[in-house]
């Protein structure tokens, strides 16, 4: 058993006066102080040695092929994975044991996105089950004012290689009618289920040769269902170089249609797969030409989100603290409450605190992505994070340097968060 103890110049400072939004005030993505408020020196530690490590290519692929030989083996290394990459990026093995973690997130003022990461599955029956899972999520957030969107992929409620058949227009069998209809039925149930219970539910975005049929069903279900409120919500990838005008597009169907528009941007999670195989194929690569075209491209749509804030609600999913500082400063430049209902930030759990944190305590609404699962199931989604942190220039860096600020802004000022064991007789 453990008490936890936090020595400061001013008694109660951190958990009173720093957990309150300062309103009005300029955000500062280098406040460390903020960014790492509630975690122990020895958490500090351990994520510093962690994102060293995802911070090494070689590292990360061979920790990749290491676990996996482990679980093909049967070794027991859930314990390991669960003290260590599990614990940083996971909310929990179920929506339940996401509690706490919500709980922790609601009190620094950010909310938490139950994503249930179950992928890669191929029968009806799994499906259904990760239809009834989502449906749950729905049901939590409605019961769960920290918790304001649910979240899905299509594929996981929907074979892949199906999905792009549909997306190709190709001629479906009588029993890939049967299954395709099935697919359909359950993204209705769950956003059905959205609407009755008032809460937003997003669709991930996926690779572009499957992307069609994402589209075509949630702007029909959009239709249905964002009559008074952006219930159905869509993903764009803006390293396609196609996202703006399939955004302007999709807008003017939803003013056209009377309904309203929501959606969430991302960089983007496929850009190696998808130039693979347009080289393979032989078609042109749909990604851009450079980062700098996707950072272009990412600025200006949140641009034109602001322009027409009254017509579309959005959520800007980025760990880049410029595209942050800008949507930040429009938000303050258009005059609009700084929690807008419409407007939201998100980062995932675990990846890029400082930029959490420092925007929930001036006020702005923040979501953290809060994935859950097993250790086994959820090795697919950590290794990703893993390699998008080895891959992407400056991301582990980044996170090592901002801790590393901290731990030195520690040891200066004195002001630790230290673990002290209490033994009880018991």
């Amino acid at each position: 058993m453990h008490i936890f103890f936090i020595f400061a110049v001013k008694p109660g400072y951190f958990y009173t006066e720093c957990m309150q939004p300062e309103k009005n005030h300029p955000v500062n993505f280098k406040n460390s102080e903020i960014a790492f408020l509630d975690q122990s020196d020895a958490s500090l530690r351990q994520a510093y040695h962690l994102f060293r490590i995802m911070n090494n290519r070689a590292l990360v692929r061979a920790g990749k092929l290491i676990v996996g030989l482990a679980f093909a083996l049967r070794f027991p290394v859930d314990g390991i994975l669960k003290k260590t990459i599990y614990r940083h990026f996971v909310g929990g093995v179920s929506i339940e044991d996401c509690s706490k973690t919500i709980a922790r997130l609601a009190k620094r003022h950010v909310c938490s996105i139950l994503d249930y990461a179950q992928e890669g599955e191929e029968s009806e029956a799994e499906f259904d089950a990760t239809s009834r899972e989502i449906i749950r999520t729905i049901e939590f957030a409605h019961d769960n004012p920290s918790v304001p969107f649910s979240v899905f992929k299509i594929t996981g409620i929907a074979r892949f290689d199906l999905l792009a058949k549909v997306s190709e227009g190709g001629s479906l069998t009588r029993e890939e009618e049967i299954e395709y209809q099935r697919v359909e039925e359950r993204a209705e149930e769950i956003f059905r289920r959205g609407c009755e219970l008032d809460v937003p539910v997003m669709v991930d975005a996926e690779e572009t040769w499957i992307q069609p049929v994402l589209d075509d069903l949630v702007l029909r279900l959009m239709a249905r269902y964002n009559r008074k409120k952006a219930i159905v919500q869509n993903t764009y990838q803006m390293y396609r170089y196609d996202s703006i005008a399939r955004i302007r597009q999709h807008h003017r169907m939803a003013l056209e249609g009377g309904f309203r528009l929501g959606l969430k941007i991302v960089r983007g999670a496929y850009m190696e797969k998808e130039r693979t195989r347009a080289l393979v194929k032989g078609y042109p690569s749909p990604i851009q030409p450079d980062k700098m075209a996707t950072d272009r491209d990412f600025d200006d749509v949140i641009r034109y989100f602001m322009a027409h804030h009254d017509s579309i609600d959005f959520m800007v999913a980025t760990h880049n603290e410029a595209s942050s500082m800008l949507l930040a400063s429009l938000i303050d430049t258009y005059k609009l409450p700084r929690n807008y209902p419409g407007i939201y930030f998100s980062q995932l759990y675990g990846m890029s605190d400082h930029i959490t944190y420092n925007l929930a305590r001036q006020g702005y609404n923040v979501a953290k992505y809060v994935p859950y699962g097993e250790v086994k199931t959820m090795m697919p989604y950590l290794f990703r994070r893993a390699e998008e942190n080895s891959s992407v220039k400056g991301q582990s860096s980044r996170e090592l340097k901002m801790i590393r600020t901290e731990i030195e802004r520690r040891k200066k000022t004195g002001m630790s968060f230290i673990s002290l064991p209490r033994h009880s007789k018991s």
